[in-house]
């Protein structure tokens, strides 16, 4: 424990524990607040692990408070319409995509998550980021003492220790060691980017089958994102460890463009990844001066597309909680009001995505029969009534003032 008290407003610089999206939208957010800043990352480089996402209106205006909204933006490929079908090929339903720029003020935007580690990190400056440099919490500290944090250049003391280790957060359990931890969905997922397609994708969206999806996602430079999803056991892996082949076997007879997209696809560029999820919440997202941000806080399965974009939502939300630098405030506080701002929004969204991973687990042919209906009977409806039900997540918007601007 430490020794001595300190006053809460002392020069300490801020530690973020992890150097992925979250961690480093916490960094940029905490930066544009004045706010001196260190990340820690355990990987020797920041290669991001992944291949795309999906960045909604409500992630793209907290991507505009952090400063790099419009260089995202410009990354953006149009295409008209995207959908919904059936591995047959028969369309479920379809959605303009203008309408949903319309509906929201953005679109949903794809981006290949290399291009929004890239951003954030440009926008940093030089130092703030230490690769191939674990470091661990040991004391979460309180309003009057400092948060203590074993680095690889020795024990730190910290204003403020931002825990963005994911989702296997050791923080997390540090915090809170009778939480039960991520739970296995029942799905595993495989993700790869295919750089050259022979042709861009005519029909782009998902396609759901029994038990299992696939996606196909245009992203810039002519490249094509294509991810899938399977009901199958943790840690099930291919027989002769080729995910590829494993690809072509479980997809390869749907629908076009799809089969063509797997044959090109590169073999050692394909990820294959189990998911699991923190569908229990926890009881806050902080304790003492550490606050859990993105999947350390939330995991949640994929099949709303906002994991991401939650942990960028929570970078803006938590610099716009505390004091400045200048101020003689209670961090604790302001942490305080960080999990109340939190911890409902994320709690629903997780149950919402596993909810929608219930839907695409549907295996039986009655069932699958049922589901499918009832998708095509809300595809004819108005774009409207469809874009109504992400309006809770959509129309989200940052806190006022959120950050302050620096450069």
């Amino acid at each position: 424990m430490p020794s001595a008290p300190h006053p809460a407003t002392d020069e300490r610089p801020a530690i973020v524990l992890g150097g992925g999206i979250g961690g480093l939208a916490a960094a940029l957010a905490l930066h544009r607040r004045g706010l001196p800043v260190t990340v820690h990352e355990r990987a020797a480089s920041l290669e991001p692990v992944g291949a795309g996402l999906a960045l909604a209106p409500n992630a793209l205006r907290a991507l505009d408070v952090l400063g790099v909204g419009a260089r995202l933006r410009a990354l953006a490929v149009r295409h008209p319409a995207v959908g919904l079908r059936r591995p047959s090929g028969r369309w479920l339903a379809r959605t303009d995509t203008d309408a949903v720029q319309r509906h929201f003020g953005d679109p949903v935007l794809a981006v290949a998550r290399a291009e929004l580690i890239a951003a954030l990190l440009d926008a940093l400056p030089p130092g703030t980021v230490r690769t191939d440099s674990p470091a661990t919490l040991v004391d979460a500290g309180d309003a009057q003492t400092p948060a203590l944090v074993d680095t690889r250049d020795g024990r730190r003391e910290a204003s403020l220790v931002v825990a963005a280790d994911g989702i296997r957060s050791a923080t997390r359990a540090h915090l809170f060691p009778h939480h039960p931890g991520p739970r296995y969905s029942g799905f595993t997922t495989w993700r790869t980017v295919i750089d050259t397609p022979e042709r861009p994708p005519a029909a782009v969206g998902e396609v759901w089958g029994r038990g299992a999806l696939t996606g196909i996602v245009p992203l810039a430079a002519g490249r094509v994102y294509v991810y899938a999803a399977a009901l199958a056991p943790a840690g099930e892996r291919a027989a002769d460890g080729d995910e590829h082949a494993e690809l072509l076997r479980r997809y390869g007879s749907w629908c076009a463009p799809l089969p063509e997209l797997l044959r090109r696809t590169d073999a050692t560029r394909v990820l294959r990844n189990d998911v699991w999820a923190l569908t229990d919440p926890l009881p806050a997202f902080h304790r003492g001066r550490v606050a859990l941000l993105g999947d350390a806080a939330h995991a949640m399965s994929p099949f709303q597309g906002q994991g991401a974009c939650q942990a960028v939502e929570d970078a803006v939300v938590l610099a716009s909680e505390l004091p400045s630098p200048q101020a003689e405030s209670d961090p604790i506080a302001a942490l305080r009001a960080y999990s109340a701002a939190r911890l409902p929004r994320t709690s629903r969204i997780v149950a919402g995505s596993h909810t929608m991973g219930r839907l695409v687990a549907v295996r039986s042919r009655p069932g699958v029969l049922l589901r499918d209906g009832a998708l095509a009977l809300a595809g004819r409806l108005p774009d409207r009534f469809l874009l109504d039900r992400s309006a809770p997540t959509f129309t989200w918007q940052p806190p006022s003032p959120a950050v302050e601007t620096r450069s």
